[in-house]
């Protein structure tokens, strides 16, 4: 297999964009992190007095050497009593082995504690952030590649943050600690040992470039699983209706079997380096061993010597095994801290302007000011339109499919921006206001409502959080939905399913109708709220809707004539632009229908 060798700039680059985002919040828990380290500290050095009982068993017990007994004849209730020896070593073994595992429980609380705590924080930025980007972003991006951003992504990059750094921290402390007592035991043989570092280091740089980069593709692939799950089972029915079961099991095999292969590819990276560095540290440890038994035969070193000069040998390679593994780990960490930031670097379209006021209560008057907009530059859905809807007032709008009614509401709601022109609300453009009081001061009645997995109540609730039940049931019996919600099985306590799947769609319409009356706004908009209805349920639901707009500047989208001959003005969307119509118009079927250039039927704005 053939491995790139890639320069360290673009890495430098990538772990500092994720320190300036990270950083901080690691910062809170400094007090906790500095604790970690001192427990680092206290293991590290319990580590390295770990061989030196077994020096003392082979030195002044097995192979008594005369510096060795000399010493140990010196000490009181030891001296020349071998059964008290034997006895104080095994002890000293015990205590070393009991701190040792104390040393590394705190060090591990507390990195576990500070991992989660950034965890969590991180998650909350993230998921913060990405409910205020604009919706050309959300357009653009599969909830399967945010979700799998805001799970797995994040748990990764708390290797990087937390767990892998300080033990990368931890294994070099080790390594350091150590080689500083071998160079003191014997120079040469320490050189020797280390010497197999500078070519772990080329390896491990060499690797590290081609793990991030199958990684990079894994996380790719495991995104476009979990946004295809994610749309194949909310839209399960429609699998099941066109018989479709096979078709997508297929589908999702395929992808499945991508990010196997690129999971595979990383893996079996990691492993290539794992038996690359385990040759190399075998070549070292058989030169010590060779150079170290000639120091013994020559009584430069004693037995007990070589044998803790050995044991720090396979505990220096260890750290430096490990340190191997944690680049991979790294690696991966880093692809997912660099999905995430590329996240967070994204400036939402649509924000606040630095200037922007809370709006105050409205009246409610609308004014579209020689308004343009376009999705795709160069392809305009408006072109210069201009109306007022004055408080009180209903103005439906009707045309053809794509003709540009929806874009009406979305730049009423700020959703977009006009690329000319401005939109008004009592003779103030509606960027002067920030988006939250705007948006307070509108209710929505869309195509298709959206309701929560939550109980009834709840989803009413939505639409204004200080509304008491009293309220709710009030506005439930506005919207005639009161009746059919308290047969129920747990009337306004009953749980509607994902986007009110338990509801029919003419229960869901009038909840959200419930839900536009407890907001008790001064603007309204309606956007085909009673398209693909049945007769019974869009009777119930046009006489909600007339006792919903009394009182309120209301913008009514609409294919349905019948209802927008009953608005106060009409006014026809083609081909980018507005125009009035008078009431010959619409009393007109068949010019009606020359002018929409459809049947008058419901579909899509």
């Amino acid at each position: 297999m053939k491995i790139k060798l890639r320069t360290g700039t673009i890495r430098t680059q990538s772990i500092r964009r994720i320190g300036i985002h990270f950083l901080p919040h690691l910062r809170r828990y400094r007090a906790k992190l500095a604790a970690a380290g001192l427990y680092m500290l206290g293991a590290t050095l319990v580590e390295i007095l770990r061989p030196w009982p077994l020096k003392l068993i082979f030195d002044a017990v097995l192979i008594p050497q005369p510096a060795t007994t000399a010493w140990v004849n010196s000490l009181p209730v030891v001296a020349h009593n071998q059964n008290a020896l034997v006895l104080a070593i095994v002890a000293s073994m015990l205590v070393i082995a009991v701190l040792a595992g104390w040393f590394r429980y705190r060090q591990a609380y507390y990195t576990a504690s500070v991992g989660q705590r950034v965890v969590a924080r991180v998650r909350y930025d993230l998921y913060r952030h990405i409910q205020r980007l604009s919706h050309s972003f959300h357009d653009a991006r599969s909830t399967g590649d945010l979700l799998a951003r805001l799970t797995g992504d994040i748990h990764r990059l708390r290797d990087l943050l937390v767990t892998s750094a300080l033990r990368l921290a931890d294994q070099s402390l080790v390594l350091v600690g150590m080689f500083i007592v071998m160079m003191w035991m014997d120079q040469g043989l320490a050189l020797v040992a280390v010497a197999v570092v500078p070519l772990l280091a080329l390896t491990v740089v060499r690797f590290s470039g081609a793990i991030r980069g199958a990684t990079r593709k894994q996380r790719k692939r495991e995104s476009q699983i979990t946004g295809t799950m994610a749309e194949r089972i909310s839209a399960i029915r429609e699998v099941q209706t066109f018989a479709r079961e096979a078709y997508e099991e297929q589908r999702f095999d395929v992808q499945n079997q991508d990010s196997m292969r690129a999971g595979l590819r990383a893996t079996r990276l990691t492993w290539q380096l794992n038996r690359i560095v385990d040759v190399v540290l075998a070549v070292g440890t058989g030169a010590v061993l060779w150079l170290g038994v000639g120091r013994v035969r020559a009584g430069v070193l004693t037995p007990g010597d070589l044998l803790v000069f050995t044991s720090y040998l396979t505990a220096l390679y260890k750290p430096i095994r490990r340190l191997a593994g944690l680049t991979s780990q790294l690696a991966k960490a880093q692809v997912c801290g660099d999905r995430s930031v590329s996240i967070l670097e994204i400036e939402p379209e649509i924000r606040d302007a630095p200037d922007a006021v809370v709006a105050g209560p409205l009246r409610g008057e609308i004014a579209f000011d020689n308004v343009s907009f376009a999705y795709v530059k160069k392809a305009p859905v408006l072109r210069d339109v201009s109306f007022t809807v004055r408080p009180g007032e209903t103005v439906a709008f009707i045309g053809g499919s794509g003709a540009g009614k929806s874009t009406i509401g979305d730049l009423l709601l700020r959703f977009y921006d006009p690329t000319n022109g401005r939109v008004l609300i009592d003779g103030v453009d509606i960027r002067q206001y920030t988006l939250a009081s705007l948006r307070e001061q509108i209710s929505v009645v869309p195509q298709e409502s959206v309701l929560f997995d939550a109980s009834v109540m709840e989803n009413i609730n939505y639409g204004d959080l200080e509304a008491t039940p009293e309220q709710i049931v009030a506005a439930a019996r506005e919207a005639n939905a009161h009746e059919f919600i308290e047969k129920l099985p747990d009337g306004y306590q009953t749980m509607v399913g994902e986007r009110g799947a338990r509801l029919s769609g003419g229960q869901r319409q009038r909840v959200a109708i419930t839900r536009a009356m407890v907001r008790d706004t001064p603007i309204l908009l309606l956007d085909e709220p009673m398209a693909s209805l049945d007769l019974t349920a869009e009777t119930k639901v046009r006489d909600a809707l007339t006792r919903l707009v009394a009182g309120k500047a209301c913008v009514y989208i609409t294919h349905d004539l019948e209802a927008a001959a009953k608005a106060d003005r009409v006014m026809l969307v083609d081909d980018g632009n507005v125009i009035e119509l008078a009431a010959e118009d619409l009393a007109d079927d068949a010019r009606m229908e020359r002018m929409l250039g459809l049947q008058t039927t419901a579909g899509e704005a």
